[in-house]
């Protein structure tokens, strides 16, 4: 089948990866540069972690997730995960990262449970006295997002693909199967999936009531200079606890470290709006980590990203097709780590038509 693929984020890429490889004729389409700084997936690195909260299903399919990089790894020629590992820290009973050791326990993932002052002592950017354990895993790391996009263009290009870069598209007929550029220019397929993250509300305006928009940054910063080795020996730190939904990525894959927090993101209904940073953006994003981060006005912001996304109001995954087209919102904060295997099953429902299945993996609801 001759196939577009809109938009080339990971959820693009990957599916026209798996078309390419299913046979099909595969043209994708991307509005700016791959990678796109712009885009949800275009910063330099996203977390992968086996831990998720008990009876989402998400945590068994990290192994599904794990294989698919896999397959991508062999075929890029090249390995973009840095396996680190990851921490979280919990500081309140019953906080996010309480809940994420909880689902741990119902998969039987295996953990390392540490008590405050061991954890100090074997990472001491934390404040001692300021948490109530903290766990470690292996089952995690930083994906380099980037090279993952660059890697991924350069193979459909050498695979047979048509890679249109600065092409945006404006108008999808889902039922005569095909598209609009901003130039004018159509382009006709037997089937269209859309990947088009925080803009697919643009082009499918009927999606509001499942998906909104939000828009978010991320603050880059230069630690202490006694506490750089630690941190550039350090896993991920998937939750810092209590309720500000905050992560670090420490250095990894030639990009420095970043804070980021779930509290800092606001509805919008334009994912171009407001994508400059604002003054002090970075500053407030850092300031939220303390604590459980010892000296935390020591961490200097180098540069503030900015960032939009979709969420469902469950947080799960979700699908929508309509006549030739199939429209995908692998996303809700937490997309980036299926990449690869999000990409490989919406190829195989654009193969078979199990658009139900799809959606049921989507949603984390099989075995």
């Amino acid at each position: 089948m001759k196939v577009i693929v809109v938009g080339a984020g990971i959820a693009g890429l990957s599916t026209a990866w798996s078309l390419v490889k299913a046979g099909h004729s595969v043209s994708i389409v991307e509005q700016g540069p791959i990678p796109n700084p712009l885009a949800a997936s275009g910063d330099h690195h996203r977390i992968i972690r086996r831990a998720y909260r008990a009876g989402t299903g998400y945590g068994r399919l990290i192994t599904e997730a794990y294989q698919a990089w896999d397959e991508m790894w062999a075929d890029l020629g090249e390995n973009h995960l840095d396996p680190r590992g990851f921490v979280c820290i919990s500081r309140e009973p019953g906080d996010e990262a309480e809940e994420y050791r909880e689902g741990l326990e119902e998969g039987n993932f295996p953990f390392e449970l540490l008590e405050p002052d061991a954890a100090v002592k074997r990472w001491p950017f934390l404040e001692a006295g300021s948490f109530r354990y903290a766990y470690f895993s292996t089952e995690g790391g930083a994906l380099h997002c980037r090279k993952i996009a660059s890697g991924l263009a350069k193979w459909l290009r050498a695979n047979g693909a048509n890679v249109y870069e600065n092409s945006k598209v404006v108008e999808v007929d889902a039922e005569a199967g095909h598209i609009v550029l901003e130039s004018g220019e159509t382009m006709q397929a037997d089937r269209i999936v859309v990947a088009a993250g925080a803009w697919v509300l643009k082009l499918f305006p009927e999606l509001d009531g499942e998906l909104k928009t939000y828009r978010t940054a991320l603050a880059y910063v230069e630690p202490p200079a006694d506490l750089k080795a630690a941190w550039q020996a350090a896993p991920v730190v998937l939750d810092v606890g209590g309720a500000i939904d905050g992560y670090v990525i420490p250095p990894s894959g030639g990009a420095g470290m970043k804070f980021g927090s779930g509290l800092h993101r606001v509805p919008t209904s334009d994912a171009d709006w407001n994508r400059q940073p604002v003054a002090g953006e970075g500053e407030a994003i850092r300031n939220l980590f303390s604590p459980p981060i010892a000296r935390i006005a020591e961490y200097r912001v180098t540069e503030v990203v900015t960032c939009a996304y979709t969420f469902t109001s469950d947080e799960k995954f979700m699908a929508h097709g309509k006549g030739k087209c199939l429209v995908v919102s692998a996303c809700s904060g937490h997309g980036y780590k299926f990449g690869a295997a999000v990409g490989r099953r919406v190829a195989a429902a654009v193969g078979d038509g199990d658009i139900a299945g799809l959606k049921a993996w989507l949603r984390a609801e099989v075995a």
